[in-house]
């Protein structure tokens, strides 16, 4: 399909041969003789040019004018004006406008050839980014949190209200698995700030040293390794949304700084002495219980308040399990459409066994599954042996895990899911070095930060292992 130029010209003459020289080289070149005809093309009939090119002064009007009123209305390509007597208010205003390019006349066709090819790239890029962004907006709106219990209906309905109000910042809450990531990205696609970057973080992903240097970002010689400088998330995240997911992860040292850096709306780079502006809406995840943690002093009282504008809590998957009539079928669709399988029966024993699962994983455990046993299938029926599905799979014929001396036996058989194996290994290490943190972490040569997240994920609590020291 031809791209589209609207040509805007009063004399008769040059519109026809501008429309006989555009079309020879492959456009699809709409005439219009004034201001009137081409405001009904561009409001009236939607057409969507990908460049226009216009005379400033029309018998009707100033064709910016026109471009001001488009700019507000419809989505419109890139502009280049041309103009028998240049005027430097006009080409000031022309640029203002967002006009791509102001020429005037008698203009070379070869010039203005390379200023139309270039006009075309430049709304071909943006048209390309205003697509993704409506495809993001479509994908991620608040009826993509599936369900028809009334938990997430209640989930769905604060989704709708929160992306019609400009907040500042906000704490979603629930249990590792259940959907924070995707609220999070329902709240910036479908909200205020849609048009801005979504910048997402692990706090628990990273030690403390490096997660300051990822938010507030750093200049050259400001640390060991700095060798040039560095944008942090905060000042990448500007007119947009940060999700700060695992926050309560975070050193209560670098929660002061985080705190100071939202009330001020400004953050400084590690190493530098400039401050830097910032606008940027937070929106924060833990699976822990952050008011908890506030009043315990594990987590700073007046950055939990600061956050805590909006609370969205998210019900874990065991609460809702009329909802895996829906969730179930979505998945294997999503995962049929990747894979080129073709399940379409889902026998009364795996609904049986789905919905007398404890769902510790939640969403993200039945997203595992579902794209397991898919991938797995053979032909049209869900498999059921692939289940998986912890304790209640190893009476189906798992032996389970066991330790001998320094050795541990995982077994391979399909009888433990990842998780499981994941939580088990973690378990026992903890439980051999009496729940030290610290000593676990050496043993399995991974950091402490990281080691803390897999004991909150797993709800590993000392307790388990009758500790001698407490997991901090």
């Amino acid at each position: 399909m031809a791209d589209t130029l609207l040509v805007i010209e009063d004399e008769g003459l040059l519109g026809g041969e501008l429309q006989r020289h555009y079309r020879h080289h492959g456009w699809e070149v709409v005439l219009a003789q004034d201001i009137d005809t081409a405001r009904r093309a561009l409001f009236d009939q939607r057409l969507d040019p990908l460049v226009v090119l216009s005379d400033m002064s029309l018998p009707d009007g100033n064709a910016l004018d026109l471009l001001e009123s488009v700019r507000s209305r419809v989505p419109s390509g890139e502009w280049i004006f041309l103009t028998g007597y240049g005027s430097v208010p006009d080409s000031v205003r022309a640029l203002r406008l967002g006009a791509f390019d102001f020429l005037e006349k008698p203009c070379e066709q070869e010039r203005l050839d390379l200023v139309v090819a270039g006009a075309a790239r430049s709304a071909r890029a943006q048209r390309r980014l205003r697509d993704e962004a409506d495809a993001l907006t479509r994908k991620h709106t608040p009826e993509s949190f599936l369900g028809h219990s009334a938990a997430a209906n209640e989930v769905r309905s604060m989704l709708t209200r929160l992306t019609e109000v400009p907040f500042s910042a906000l704490i979603i809450t629930g249990e590792t698995g259940s959907g924070k990531g995707l609220a999070a990205r329902i709240l910036h696609h479908s909200g205020q700030r849609a048009e801005g970057p979504l910048v997402e973080l692990n706090c628990a992903a990273l030690p403390h040293d490096l997660l300051e240097s990822e938010l507030f970002g750093h200049e050259a010689g400001a640390f060991t390794g700095a060798k040039g400088r560095r944008r942090g998330l905060m000042e990448q995240a500007n007119g947009g949304t940060l999700f700060l997911d695992e926050i309560g992860e975070m050193d209560l040292e670098l929660q002061s700084k985080l705190l100071k850096a939202i009330e001020d709306r400004a953050i400084r780079r590690l190493g530098g002495d400039r401050e830097i502006k910032i606008d940027v809406q937070i929106v924060a995840a833990s699976n822990r219980d952050l008011e908890a943690q506030a009043r315990d002093g594990d987590f700073r009282s007046d950055l939990y308040h600061r956050l805590s504008v909006f609370r969205l809590h998210l019900p874990p998957l065991r609460d809702r399990l009329e909802d895996l009539d829906e969730l179930v079928p979505q998945f294997i669709a999503e995962y049929n459409a990747k894979s080129g399988r073709q399940v379409t029966r889902v026998p009364d024993e795996v609904w049986e066994r789905l919905r007398s699962h404890n769902w510790p994983g939640n969403v993200r455990e039945l997203r595992n599954v579902v794209e397991r046993c898919v991938l797995f299938a053979q032909g049209e029926d869900f498999p059921a042996q692939w289940l998986q599905l912890g304790a209640g799979d190893l009476a189906h014929g798992g032996l389970g895990p066991s330790v001998d001396g320094d050795a541990m036996h995982i077994p391979l058989d399909g009888s433990m899911s990842l998780d499981e194996m994941d939580r088990y290994i973690i378990k026992t290490a903890l439980e051999r070095n009496r729940f030290n943190v610290t000593a676990t972490a050496r043993a399995l040569g991974t950091t402490r930060e990281t080691l803390r997240y897999r004991i909150a994920k797993y709800n590993l609590k000392p307790a388990q292992a009758h500790a001698s020291e407490p997991a901090t």
